[in-house]
C-alpha cells in the first residue's frame, strides 16, 4: 500500500510541479500549457507587471510544493511532517476559493475538479500519510 501512496504522491508532485511552471514561467498570462493566454487586456502596464510579479511568486511557491510532493515519494519517512503540512496549506488554499462567493464558478467543469482536490483528496491524501505510520526516525 505504501507503494501506492508514494507513486501518488510522485504523480500528483509532477502536476503540481508542471501546473507551478506554467505561472512562474509564464506570468498572469501563464505559458498557455491550459489552455488560451488571450483572456485579458492590459490597461496599465505598471500595476500588470507588479500583479504578474507576485502572481510569479506564487506560481513559484506552488511549484515548490510540487518538489516537496515529488521529494516525499523518494523519502516519504523524512518528508512526513513536511507532507502533513503541504496537505494542510492546499486545503486552506482551497477553502480561499470559496471567498468569490460564485457558486456557479466554483461548480463549472474549470474549477470543481481543483476545489473537489483540495478540499476532500488532499486531505484524505494527508490522512493516508498520516496512517501509513512512517517514522521520520526510521530514515
Amino acid at each position: 500500500m505504501t507503494i501506492l501512496l508514494r507513486g501518488l504522491l510522485a504523480v500528483i508532485g509532477a502536476i503540481v510541479i508542471w501546473l507551478g511552471l506554467n505561472a512562474s514561467l509564464g506570468g498572469i498570462a501563464t505559458l498557455g500549457w491550459q489552455g488560451a493566454v488571450d483572456f485579458f487586456t492590459i490597461t496599465n502596464e505598471q500595476t500588470f507587471a507588479v500583479q504578474d510579479n507576485h502572481v510569479r511568486f506564487i506560481a513559484g511557491v506552488w511549484t515548490g510544493v510540487g518538489l516537496f510532493l515529488l521529494a516525499g515519494a523518494v523519502m516519504p519517512r523524512r518528508l512526513v511532517p513536511v507532507l502533513k503540512a503541504m496537505m494542510a496549506l492546499v486545503f486552506l488554499g482551497g477553502l480561499a476559493r470559496l471567498t468569490i462567493m460564485d457558486p456557479a464558478l466554483l461548480t463549472s467543469a474549470k474549477i470543481a475538479p481543483s476545489l473537489f482536490a483540495e478540499l476532500l483528496l488532499f486531505p484524505l491524501l494527508g490522512w493516508w500519510i498520516h496512517k501509513t505510520n512512517w517514522n521520520p526516525e526510521d530514515g
